[in-house]
């Protein structure tokens, strides 16, 4: 273990729990099977660089195979022919199976993506049985609008499923963006195949388990480990699938884009990257805002697309902000997510860890100054330290890039428009922050900055009412509320004229 900033490591691995690896296979028509190609490919802990499990790897003839019958559950099968409530009967279910499970869960996102054990237990997986739960109470409200006609006939709307769907799964969040997207969909009664992201697969094996012993009916979620791409491209280029939801990098979403237009126009959503700023104004509480921006860069790592990568500080508390910045971050623990002093786990592999380190070198090129960490951490597994750069500027590669990891860029401003100025200045448009007393400014700001979600005087606010989702090149689609559930429904009109009309 990686026990502290800065110390070396620790043997005491007491804490450290292991979990049982159930299910390694694929999942297509309710049963675990290998892939046809027989190849699989290896998990491994972030911890310590080892071999957790080898998962099957599914390509392109696999997905023809989930998607088979995925359509076939779809265009044959009872799920979106059943009731909503009879939907969201088993989705109650689902979510009970998963608290059921709760440690096991936790655990294996501990071991497979770096996440806190005691987080995942405490948060991410409650939360992921309450998204099920939230879904499944919208599940019988599904209806579409009486419609007052200009001309005599009676029209009404009916929302139908979209159909067969793909989702395609990123590895910081497996269980919580798996059921982010698997949950309204199952609500809105589409069938669906699922591709985990290649370094996380194991939880969502798992889900599919628990999906069966539910209730969902054979064909209905279909889980093809495999590599994007091989496998998700397949998805993205398959006539048989009508939509696919993807949450990832800018640069896949738009390959994933191209691939829908030119295989069957099928719908997309895309949940893509993120440079988000965190704007601290003259009148903040210093030492609150301080903890809200490191809460913001560290919390899973850096590993969020919403990280407020980006922090603006008006001049007159800049100094006394970057003191007690630095003051803070050396205080976080780094270390093994099983330990409960830990509050950052590894980063979640060797790819991401150096690629986080490549930027850190770029920063202190480009003539960044570097106040605090930039190193790794032990001398196995993928730890690094919470790091702070300063006299950034907006054209570094470290304020215009995602990292996606623990690096934050100090930046000055002004006055409230030089801070709307910067903080637009970007091409993402994921999420904001906002710290100040003033309700002017707050309103202003908010109402200013282009991104989906904007949060004042707190940060990542996640609520699964709340709709989630990016501006610009940070994609389109709202995944919570019930704007996720619509997207995975289309509107059907039905006209009939009325007695004595012209038109019989």
């Amino acid at each position: 273990m990686v026990a502290a900033y800065g110390d070396g490591n620790s043997a005491d691995q007491s804490f450290f729990k292991t979990p049982t690896i159930k299910f390694t296979k694929l999942f297509i028509n309710g049963e675990f099977v290998d892939s046809i190609s027989g190849k699989t490919f290896e998990t491994i802990d972030p911890t310590n660089g080892e071999v957790i499990a080898r998962v099957a790897e599914g390509d392109k003839e696999d997905i023809d195979l989930a998607v088979k019958a995925a359509r076939d559950a779809f265009d044959n099968g009872p799920w979106p022919r059943m009731s909503g409530a009879a939907r969201g009967r088993i989705l109650l279910k689902f979510a009970d199976l998963i608290e059921e499970n709760i440690e096991e869960l936790a655990a294996i996102d501990a071991m497979d993506a770096g996440k806190l054990f005691n987080w995942g237990k405490a948060v991410d997986i409650p939360h992921v049985a309450s998204l099920l739960r939230y879904y499944a109470g919208a599940a019988d409200k599904i209806h579409g609008d009486v419609l007052k006609m200009s001309m005599e006939f009676h029209g009404y709307t009916l929302l139908e499923p979209i159909g067969v769907v793909g989702h395609i799964i990123p590895w910081n969040f497996p269980s919580t963006i798996f059921f982010m997207k698997v949950a309204p969909a199952l609500a809105a009664g589409c069938t669906m195949v699922v591709k985990p992201a290649e370094q996380t697969p194991l939880s969502a094996l798992y889900y599919a388990h628990l999906s069966k012993l539910a209730g969902i009916p054979a064909g209905v979620i279909n889980v093809v480990n495999g590599y994007g791409p091989t496998a998700g491209a397949a998805i993205s280029s398959h006539m048989d699938i009508d939509k696919v939801s993807f949450t990832g990098s800018t640069e896949v979403g738009q390959k994933i884009m191209q691939a829908a237009a030119i295989s069957n126009l099928k719908q997309v959503s895309l949940e893509l990257g993120g440079k988000s700023p965190l704007l601290i104004f003259d009148d903040a509480d210093v030492d609150k805002a301080a903890d809200l921006a490191l809460l913001g860069i560290t919390h899973n790592k850096g590993e969020i697309c919403v990280a407020s990568s980006r922090v603006y500080v008006q001049e007159g508390i800049y100094d006394e902000l970057v003191k007690k910045l630095v003051e803070k971050a050396k205080t976080w623990v780094v270390g093994n997510p099983f330990d409960p002093k830990s509050q950052l786990g590894p980063q979640v592999d060797k790819q991401q860890f150096e690629k986080i380190l490549s930027y850190i070198e770029h920063g202190k090129r480009e003539g960044a100054t570097l106040l605090t960490g930039g190193k790794a951490l032990g001398n196995k597994g993928y730890f690094l330290q919470p790091t702070i750069f300063t006299e950034v500027k907006e054209d570094m590669l470290i304020a215009k890039d995602e990292i996606f990891g623990p690096v934050m860029s100090l930046m000055k401003f002004k006055t409230v428009e030089d801070g709307i100025k910067r903080a637009n200045n970007t091409r993402y448009g994921l999420a904001a922050g906002i710290v100040t007393k003033n309700l002017d400014v707050a309103n202003t700001v908010s109402r200013s900055i282009r991104a989906g979600i904007i949060w004042i005087n707190c940060y990542f606010a996640f609520d699964n009412d709340c709709p989630y989702g990016g501006y610009k090149m940070s994609g389109y689609g709202r995944d919570f509320g019930l704007e996720a559930l619509h997207k995975f429904l289309q509107t059907k009109s039905v006209v009939t004229p009325l007695y004595n009309s012209p038109w019989l």
